[in-house]
């Protein structure tokens, strides 16, 4: 599980680096898979579907924070058209999307301190910091997203 949550984190910046001066709509899909696969260990874990492992926890707080300190970068004008997600109320309420990204950059930033060297000690704490940022994922989609 380490190996797929640092694989994805590694995957989304060699393909932002491969594709940002030319597609920023592949970009933000390989960054949201990326965010996806984060997501799904930490709910695993969560859940009790994946044993608990700290340095897998800690994995998936670095790639939720490398996506969430790079997301923001590949919205310019005129890329809410073609094959994207991407709600238009994000070039509309510019000032609310970039407020989101910022909560979710210093809660992604807060779970990566508070989670130490090695991960968080356990699963409560591995739950006490990665509930706000998987909630920042949430409320992001719910408002910014497209169904």
């Amino acid at each position: 599980m380490k190996r797929l949550a640092a694989a994805c984190a590694i995957l989304a910046l060699s393909v932002s680096a491969a594709y940002a001066a030319d597609d920023p709509i592949t970009i933000r899909k390989a960054l949201m898979d990326s965010n996806g696969a984060a997501a799904a260990v930490s709910a695993g874990m969560l859940k009790g579907e994946i044993p608990y492992n700290p340095l897998v926890a800690k994995e998936a707080i670095m790639a939720l924070r490398a996506v969430s300190h790079a997301y923001g970068s590949f919205f310019p004008a005129g890329s809410d058209k073609g094959n994207t997600k991407a709600s238009p109320k994000i070039w509309q309420d510019a000032a609310g999307f970039q407020a989101a990204l910022a909560k979710f950059r210093t809660e992604a930033d807060a779970a990566a301190e508070a989670s130490g060297k090695k991960g968080p000690a356990d699963l409560a704490a591995f739950k006490t910091v990665i509930t706000p940022v998987l909630g920042n994922c949430a409320a992001c989609h719910r408002n910014y997203r497209l169904k």
